[in-house]
């Protein structure tokens, strides 16, 4: 967990006691001023009679003052009164500026140190949420869903979300292992009978008696059973390609589309199709099978959409953090607006859906499947001259 809410806090506590701090400045500052303050009786001295002369008090009025003073109608008394009322003015000035001046800084610096103390405060309270968030982030990057957070402490709100979080994980593992035990299940009943029609036809075509007939519709049916071999093999690895990749083992992109590239070289070959390969070094890791038949579906899904004298372009190279591997492919012009729908299973260009040569249409939906699950990107465009681009990034590997 992050200090945002613990800053939060600090600050909360801070700007109550700044808010509180000032509002009470503002009570004494109005109290000492008003107790400062003559009252009403002795705003303005009266005259006394002292041995039977009678003395006046001198005019508030500035013209009235200067002409009582120029007569001579005045004495000690009458000067000791107005300096004593100037010294008291002043008294009152100075000492309501020196209770704004010192509360107010006193309020600030009461004010820091709440903050330090909600700091302080805030990291006492979260220390459990922290707990909790390190242990969920733990198991997150583990993926070992057999693990719990098991929080100990006492029956509060925290104590609440852990076991919340603990009851979600045993869910999901529950849900993952019925899923893996169905993959096994549906990858061996449907493999099975598939191998076995492969096999009988097979046997039949290769038949000394076998007529020219059943020749043709033992290579058809065989051409049918590879296709539906090749769907069941694509499901299953789009199945497999959506968890997250549970063993991230380092290896270089460029070995593994070079690998894939000497396999596709028959193919390219058959299709009259030129393959031009760059390949840089591309340290990354992740599981080293899945994303070669992420490779594997780009450069397929390149030679078999294209034409005869095509080209395809591919290439790796690293960046600052991230690897590419980048392939490229002549080829009928493909509309921008068809873009994103390419890597939507069962969808293919152009409305293509008899050439079983072709593929499924699950080629490109396991190659974004892969690549999301070693925290990667896929991105398509077309090209001008025809045909698509295509750029998979997936995060390097640092030595």
């Amino acid at each position: 967990m992050k200090n945002n809410v613990r800053l939060r806090f600090a600050l909360a506590c801070g700007g109550v006691f700044l808010l509180a701090g000032a509002v009470l400045l503002v009570a004494v500052f109005l109290v000492v001023r008003q107790s400062l303050e003559p009252r009403d009786g002795l705003r303005q001295p009266k005259a006394i009679t002292v041995a039977g002369t009678t003395y006046r008090p001198a005019p508030t009025q500035e013209d009235a003052l200067k002409a009582f003073y120029s007569s001579g109608g005045t004495d000690v008394y009458y000067v000791a009164q107005q300096r004593v009322a100037q010294v008291r003015r002043i008294y009152q000035r100075d000492t309501i500026k020196n209770v704004l001046t010192v509360g107010g800084l006193g309020v600030v610096a009461a004010a820091a140190i709440a903050t330090a103390i909600g700091w302080r405060a805030a990291g006492w309270v979260i220390r459990p949420v922290r707990s909790v968030s390190e242990s969920a982030r733990r198991i997150a990057q583990s993926h070992d869903l057999a693990e719990r957070i098991a929080h100990d402490g006492p029956e509060d709100e925290i104590k609440d979300l852990a076991d919340s979080v603990d009851g979600i994980l045993g869910r999901l593992a529950r849900s993952y292992d019925g899923q893996r035990r169905f993959i096994a299940n549906a990858s061996h009943e449907l493999r099975t009978p598939l191998t076995i029609n492969r096999t009988l036809v097979d046997v039949a075509v290769r038949r000394p008696d076998a007529t020219e007939d059943v020749r043709r519709l033992g290579e058809s049916l065989l051409v049918v059973n590879t296709r539906h071999e090749r769907l069941i093999d694509a499901l299953l690895t789009l199945s497999e390609g959506e968890r997250t990749v549970l063993d991230r083992r380092p290896f270089d992109l460029a070995d593994v589309v070079e690998h894939v590239l000497d396999l596709a070289a028959k193919e390219a070959g058959e299709n009259e199709v030129t393959i031009h390969r760059l390949l840089d070094p591309a340290p990354t890791a992740g599981e080293a099978v899945l994303v070669e038949r992420l490779a594997q579906n780009l450069v397929e899904n390149a030679i078999r959409h294209n034409h005869p004298g095509g080209e395809v372009w591919v290439s790796t190279r690293q960046r600052a953090d991230r690897v590419e591997l980048m392939v490229a492919n002549s080829g009928l012009p493909v509309p921008s607006y068809e873009i994103e729908m390419i890597f939507e299973p069962f969808r293919r260009l152009h409305g293509d859906r008899l050439r079983s040569d072709r593929g499924s249409g699950l080629g490109l939906s396991i190659v974004k499947v892969v690549a999301e699950a070693h925290s990667g990107t896929v991105t398509a465009s077309p090209r001008e001259e025809g045909g698509l681009t295509i750029a998979v990034e997936l995060p390097r590997e640092q030595p």
